[in-house]
């Protein structure tokens, strides 16, 4: 006769349910557990293989710019449902009510290293920052403030390409940004893009695209169609590692991969070679 019983599970009584959520993520390249504070800390860049994790505007904006440095514009921006597209005005609310955003893109002036610069920041949780007329606008508007202030121009990209919903007016988008960058260009102020996972579609045939310096994080996917499409479009085996940063940089689209880690200081150096200075 056994002197010690075997417990059940049951003895234990009933399954916690005060645990946390959120405290632990798994990181999609390696597999990973990683504790929140641990990504937090570390710029949400996985510790054993540097993935890097997606990036909200807000967590972008502060790990960019000056302290305090930084004024909104155009916050109060929403779309109008011209088209008349079905559910386009729930979707919207409900975004707008998921993320505490208006649409897609923050922007405002800023400081950086002490240069003055107007940044605009995609943020892939709003409708998979898909550019419909808000973002084109505010885009637009950051653009034509900083040539109007001799200011810079950083625009961090992300995006699943032009807002459906929006159809030709998305499209206008694509023109509107890049008239407005050209003039940028003319008055011989600098332009940086910096291109985040994923960015595609029409934002990848525009203003992502344009900039005198074109920064990408590591293994992010650029591209203008999916590679899917791309492969079923030309019939053909795509090659080791296509669509990534590294490959973009290897064909001369990208100028130079850079981690988050180091993304602020590498922004800070450029913009002080890049800014006009007065002669003395």
């Amino acid at each position: 006769m056994p002197i010690f019983k075997k417990r059940s599970i049951s003895a234990f009584g009933k399954k916690k349910q005060d645990m946390p959520e959120g405290l632990w993520q798994k990181c999609p390249s390696c597999g990973a557990m990683i504790h929140e504070l641990d990504l937090q800390q570390r710029y949400r860049v996985c510790p054993k293989c540097e993935h890097h994790f997606t990036l909200n505007s807000d967590e972008r904006i502060q790990m960019i710019v000056d302290q305090g440095s930084f004024e909104e514009m155009d916050a109060n921006l929403e779309t109008v449902n011209t088209l008349k597209f079905k559910s386009y005005e729930d979707k919207i609310k409900n975004y707008q009510k998921r993320t505490g955003l208006k649409d897609a893109i923050v922007t405002g002036r800023s400081k950086i290293g002490g240069e003055p610069a107007v940044i605009g920041v995609m943020d892939f949780r709003f409708l998979g920052a898909s550019m419909g007329s808000v973002v084109g606008e505010k885009v637009t508007r950051a653009v034509e403030a900083a040539t109007a202030e001799n200011s810079a121009v950083i625009l961090f990209c992300a995006s699943g390409g032009a807002r459906m919903h929006e159809g030709i007016l998305s499209l206008m988008q694509m023109a509107k940004t890049s008239g407005a960058l050209a003039r940028h260009a003319e008055a011989k102020l600098p332009y940086i893009s910096v291109l985040t996972h994923p960015t595609t579609g029409g934002v990848t045939a525009s203003f992502a695209t344009l900039g005198d310096i074109i920064i990408a994080e590591p293994k992010c996917m650029i591209g203008f169609a999916g590679p899917r499409v791309v492969k079923e479009t030309t019939h053909q085996n795509l090659p080791p590692g296509f669509q990534t940063a590294e490959f973009m940089m290897k064909h001369g689209l990208v100028d130079r991969i850079v981690p988050r880690s180091e993304m602020r200081e590498c922004l800070t150096s450029l913009l002080g070679y890049m800014m006009p200075r007065a002669a003395a």
